[in-house]
């Protein structure tokens, strides 16, 4: 009887060890494929907010995926335009609509964005000491880029929170400091 304890407690270690990393690769977001960049044709790539215009002939990685949902997902908070004319190029994808740059409002990389899922709903985005909710109303596309329809900029990353300028001034961000910055995001 002892020896069946001792055997039932390996196979029950093992079973928990192989779940363990199986469910770890199941959380890990992986590249889906790349694209190649093209140049923009003249005027076509907005460069409000320092966006990056494609390169000619340069690799740009792109994901489906972006890393799991935790209580406080850690992401890069960046800088977008959400207005006619700016540099997030068309209309947002949730309401085919433009919105204020002092509307705190975002778009998420592809899989956050879950395929509109998170359309008109509050996330918190905290950061240098303080919360703000923004809205959802775009998908920064992790997928797809260097053509008309994304304004000739790469594919967003696979941990981006795009927002507007009113998160930016609600976070007490300095001006000169607003582009990249390491935040944490959670639904409302």
């Amino acid at each position: 009887m002892k020896n069946l304890s001792i055997g039932a407690c390996v196979l029950t270690l093992f079973l928990l060890l192989v779940t363990d990393v199986l469910q770890a690769e199941a959380q890990t977001c992986k590249p889906s494929g790349h694209i190649t960049g093209k140049k923009p044709p003249p005027g076509q790539c907005n460069q409000e907010n320092d966006s990056d215009c494609c390169v000619q002939g340069k690799p740009y990685t792109t994901y489906k995926c972006s890393p799991p949902l935790t209580g406080n997902t850690k992401a890069v908070l960046t800088i977008n335009s959400f207005q006619k004319g700016g540099d997030g190029g068309g209309p947002s994808e949730c309401d085919n609509q433009y919105h204020s740059d002092d509307t705190p409002v975002v778009a998420l990389s592809t899989g956050w964005y879950s395929g509109g899922s998170r359309c008109h709903n509050n996330i918190k985005i905290s950061a240098n000491g303080r919360t703000v909710t923004a809205m959802v109303v775009d998908e920064c596309d992790s997928t797809m880029g260097c053509d008309e329809d994304h304004d000739y900029q790469p594919p967003c990353p696979n941990n981006i929170v795009d927002a507007s300028k009113a998160v930016w001034k609600a976070l007490g961000v300095p001006e000169d400091n607003w582009g990249d910055l390491d935040i944490t995001w959670t639904d409302a």
